[in-house]
């Protein structure tokens, strides 16, 4: 008797492996249905699955957006996403390699939607657009994927990707041509522009704010076209829109000047690479990649998260009004009320005191034995939050990467209890980062792979089947 229970239970196990496995397989996929959930908020929004959609996606917050269009022309914002995945640093994508995950304006046609992806599904962003071109700007193949892994794409899980590729294309079904994606390094809000005021990239990201403050003001997608190397929205027209546009923009920079006047830091965001949404980290801290993966066709129990020791945080360098280094430190987020108390702190020293790509340490510390832990913690600021651990020499046996991410829940957490104060030591931290090499993302296993739909574009024939 217990045999044959042990048997029945065996092959229940292996129906709901081969069923979850079918649900990875094949074009099928394209046939992935909207969430009962999604429909009932469309229904509340006064939307539904047919009418045209727009995709907003920020890199520094690692959300994604999707809004659609009601009957009265007018776009609503219908679900926020986290972002599971993406790497590089803030910034537009120059050149083939750099793990740059692109910024601009694109347009997802039907052409661009890839059902049979090695990561679930997909679909091509568009880049290199227009503007990318006429910049000399390289690469293609650039995604929106599942997987939670990203080598220069936007990832989600694959249950948000699914989700992602229904919407987008019952929208064409609807009869959209194209579905835009607004891709941006942070929300263009006053706030984000005072900190990285002194970015290099910041004259093209006022560009981009151009024609977020038009889709916020007209909430409908702006026309976007290319001239003298600049985006132009809407060709320029002096509708009273495009006032209002003007009018915003004004304000903007006026309360920009005001928090810079009132000693609102320029920082410089620093990421080993990329990022990932805060509440992916505390998934991943406490259970681990398979949480948020759960398709067998992956072929490993751990999905293989690209460059997964640069999921501590970016390093936030402090810099003078002249765009020197005064002090960085390495958070979380950037966000962080307590990150940015002590970033204001750095920031008010006098400049002659600050030394370039320094984390704020006091006395020093013994020197940690190569048998213990790998990462100990800088103290930032009388009061602050502790910060993310700063790497130290690697020891004989490295724990894993779920061990040391265990040591950050403290951080990740809702908690505002103080801790226990840490030793703290003396560290120098790299204002670039380092090089490394860095594991392709999953791949799925020959057998599991199938032919690809036939497509009415060329953009696919070259396409990785890693994509």
């Amino acid at each position: 008797m217990a045999l044959k229970h042990l048997a029945l239970t065996a092959l229940i196990a292996l129906s709901v492996a081969a069923c979850e496995e079918d649900r990875y397989r094949g074009s099928a996929r394209h046939n992935i249905p909207i969430p009962s959930a999604t429909y009932a908020l469309m229904s509340e929004k006064g939307v539904t699955r047919s009418q045209p959609i727009v995709i907003r996606s920020y890199k520094k917050e690692s959300e994604l957006e999707v809004w659609k269009k009601r009957s009265d022309g007018q776009y609503v914002l219908l679900k926020t996403f986290p972002m599971c995945r993406w790497s590089g640093q803030l910034g537009p994508k120059i050149r083939e390699g750099d793990r740059m995950a692109p910024e601009g304006f694109y347009a997802i046609t039907p052409a661009q939607m890839n059902p049979n992806s090695s990561f679930y599904v997909s679909f091509n962003m568009g880049y290199p657009n227009a503007y990318d071109r006429s910049h000399g700007r390289t690469g293609a193949h650039l995604m929106v994927h599942g997987a939670c892994s990203s080598a220069g794409c936007y990832s989600m899980t694959d249950d948000q990707i699914g989700e992602l590729y229904a919407l987008v294309r019952e929208a064409h079904n609807g009869g959209q041509r194209a579905v835009q994606m607004q891709a941006f390094p942070f929300r263009m809000t006053p706030e984000n522009l005072a900190k990285h005021r002194l970015d290099p990239n910041m004259a093209f990201w006022k560009n981009l704010k151009e024609g977020s403050d038009y889709f916020e003001i007209a909430k409908d997608e702006p026309s976007v076209g290319v001239s003298g190397g600049r985006y132009v929205f809407n060709g320029g027209s002096n509708s009273s829109v495009s006032q209002a546009v003007a009018q915003k923009r004004q304000q903007d920079d006026a309360q920009v000047a005001a928090l810079v006047s009132k000693g609102t830091p320029a920082v410089k965001l620093i990421y080993d690479d990329g990022d990932q949404h805060h509440s992916f980290k505390r998934l991943l801290a406490q259970s681990g990649a398979d949480a948020m993966n759960k398709s067998v066709a992956w072929g490993s129990r751990d999905v293989g998260i690209s460059r997964v020791d640069s999921l501590i945080g970016p390093r936030v360098v402090v810099l003078d009004d002249k765009g020197r280094t005064k002090a960085t430190v390495r958070a979380e987020s950037a966000d962080n009320d307590a990150v940015l108390a002590a970033v204001r702190g750095a920031a008010e020293q006098p400049a002659a005191e600050a030394k370039p790509a320094t984390a704020v340490a006091a006395a020093p510390a013994a020197p940690a034995k190569p048998a213990e832990a790998a990462t100990q913690v800088a103290k930032v600021s009388p009061g602050a939050a502790t910060p993310a651990p700063i790497q130290t020499a690697a020891s004989a046996e490295q724990p894993s990467f779920y061990q040391r991410a265990l040591s950050f829940v403290p951080l990740l957490g809702s908690s505002s209890e103080p801790k226990a104060e840490t030793a703290p030591i003396a560290s120098v931290v790299p204002e670039t980062p380092q090089r490394t090499v860095a594991p392709l993302p999953p791949r799925r296993s020959p057998a599991l792979r199938t032919s690809r739909l036939d497509q009415p574009d060329a953009a696919y024939a070259s396409q990785p089947v890693a994509r």
